[in-house]
């Protein structure tokens, strides 16, 4: 494939958007970027700084002054706030719930898209919740991944053991709900299907299965 495309990966919590952008970004030879993880870093800053969702010229002075940055290691991706790495500590319950809550946030949804345009482009994979809709509408595929909400609660639920926090799956799952109905129901941004998105439920399909599902829609199209 000559041209390098953009390609966007759009779908609520825990349907394994990283995990797949990852693995597809890795397969094209593309930068892998991680959107949801730049409302992480606002909503873990805000909280240590005791600013809550409704703040509005607060979380704005500090959508303002925060510098977020991403590093592509062996081991993976990090995530730097500041200077600092908060790659585990952007990935717990209570800053994801405070994310979705910020993430409604008009300045800090406009301020973070302004961001993810920066740092977006031809040869990215980016995923998140609006990429297809309102950051990246121009992008060249547009795909939407789902799953059942108990299918992504289990996942999340054994994420979250193996890095050796404390949970359970019932709680996990409900909510996982709840971010589901935040997300279809802000007023700013709500999470949709794009048109043009090409739709993959992954309920019963690993991380690869899907990839390799994404490449055959690129060489369809490309």
């Amino acid at each position: 494939m000559a041209r390098r495309l953009l390609i966007v990966i759009d779908g609520p919590a825990g349907a394994g958007k990283s995990t797949v952008a990852r693995i597809l970004a890795r397969k094209l030879g593309y930068r892998y970027l991680d959107t949801g993880a730049t409302y992480r870093v606002v909503a873990l800053k805000a909280r240590e700084e005791g600013i809550r969702a409704g703040m509005t010229m607060e979380l704005q002075r500090l959508c303002v002054r925060i510098e977020i940055e991403f590093e592509d290691t062996e081991e993976g991706q990090r995530v730097y706030s500041d200077g600092r790495d908060v790659t585990e500590a952007i990935r717990t319950p209570e800053i994801s719930i405070m994310a979705s809550r910020i993430s409604q946030e008009r300045v800090v949804r406009e301020a973070m898209a302004d961001l993810q345009r920066k740092l977006g482009g031809p040869g990215v994979v980016a995923e998140g919740r609006d990429m297809g809709m309102v950051v990246f509408p121009q992008a060249d595929v547009k795909f939407y991944l789902d799953a059942t909400p108990q299918e992504r609660g289990t996942r999340r639920y054994k994420e979250l053991l193996a890095r050796g926090i404390s949970a359970t799956l019932s709680q996990v799952i409900e909510e996982t709900i709840k971010r589901d109905e935040e997300d279809q129901n802000r007023k700013v941004a709500p999470l949709q299907v794009a048109q043009d998105a090409i739709y993959i439920d992954s309920t019963e399909m690993n991380a690869e299965k899907v990839a390799e599902r994404m490449l055959t829609e690129i060489e369809n199209r490309w």
